[in-house]
């Protein structure tokens, strides 16, 4: 890997460093070069591998670019023939994220849900503006991104719509569903699915949502702390509903009550945040039923009867 990674990234000394990782779609390592400093190479030699991490590296970026949330920064993806696929992004030495932290991260990650908020608002303000300036950053208007990220290894359709709904509904859950009763037929999903579809668009009457960056996977596991400041990694990013980064945020253990109180206050809850906390939570079942097997069916199932 040494001498791939001296070829690629135009290095001339490029040595094993701190902890390897592996997680439960890739595998990784750390190494220290001249040119790039600390640096963390990320392998899969999966099918769809170069789709996966090409959508990481964009989510990387993005989130960077809100200068809320730190992220790794994301350097390079290439292919090769013996190692596959491999990511290389700047190497953090994190730790696990304290209490404090967490509240910490709740307030940024709600400033990250705002940052396209605050650009629509900053626009609207400059047209009506007799002194208007150039402005390199422009208001998302639709849901979606400019390319697939993977929630794990599934890819999601990011497809740009106007309508949070329907690119919710059919992008997002559909397409879980859809792959659920195509390698099972469980009768359960087949049965249930159409009650709860019909029942969506109830749970968003009179929301008016703006499109927000979302990290998309933020669980306890993609989240660290370093130098006393909150880091995310490993996001499947697209611009989504604000409350859709809540659903796994609260599964798994989740994050404390503090990441909460921080969060809630720059983005109040809405009515009806509990029953859409549910429908995002079951996408992040169905889509662990669909990596990891049935052990997640009883929790799929039983939020999509409660929701129909």
């Amino acid at each position: 890997m040494e001498e791939l990674l001296k070829k690629e990234l135009g290095c001339k000394s490029v040595k094993s460093y701190g902890r390897d990782g592996s997680g439960c779609i890739s595998s990784g390592a750390g190494f220290m070069t001249d040119s790039e400093g600390h640096i963390f190479a990320k392998v899969n030699k999966k099918h769809g591998a170069r789709l996966m991490f090409d959508g990481e590296y964009e989510s990387l970026k993005a989130i960077a670019a809100t200068n809320s949330i730190r992220v790794p920064k994301p350097i390079k993806v290439f292919d090769d023939k013996k190692h596959g696929t491999v990511f290389v992004m700047e190497y953090l030495n994190m730790t696990g994220l304290g209490r404090q932290n967490a509240g910490k991260l709740g307030h940024l990650l709600a400033r990250m849900h705002l940052h396209n908020t605050k650009i629509k608002d900053k626009s609207e303000s400059m047209a009506t503006s007799v002194h208007k300036q150039g402005e390199d950053v422009k208001y998302i208007e639709k849901f979606g991104f400019h390319v697939p990220t993977c929630c794990g290894f599934i890819p999601q359709d990011n497809s740009w719509i106007d309508d949070w709904v329907i690119f919710f509904s059919r992008q997002k859950l559909q397409l879980q569903v859809d792959k659920i009763i195509n390698e099972t037929g469980d009768r359960d999903v087949v049965e249930w699915w159409p009650r709860l579809q019909r029942k969506i668009p109830e749970y968003f009457k009179g929301l008016e949502i703006t499109p927000a960056l979302m990290h998309g996977d933020l669980w306890g596991g993609n989240a660290g702390e370093l130098d006393g400041e909150p880091v995310v990694f490993d996001p499947a990013s697209f611009y989504g509903h604000s409350e859709f980064d809540l659903g796994i945020a609260s599964m798994f253990g989740g994050f404390s009550k503090m990441f909460y109180d921080e969060y809630f206050k720059l983005l109040p809850k809405q009515p009806g945040h509990s029953q859409r906390l549910g429908l995002y939570q079951m996408f992040h079942y169905l889509n662990h039923w669909n990596h990891f097997g049935t052990g997640y069916k009883d929790s799929s199932i039983s939020l999509m009867k409660s929701l129909s």
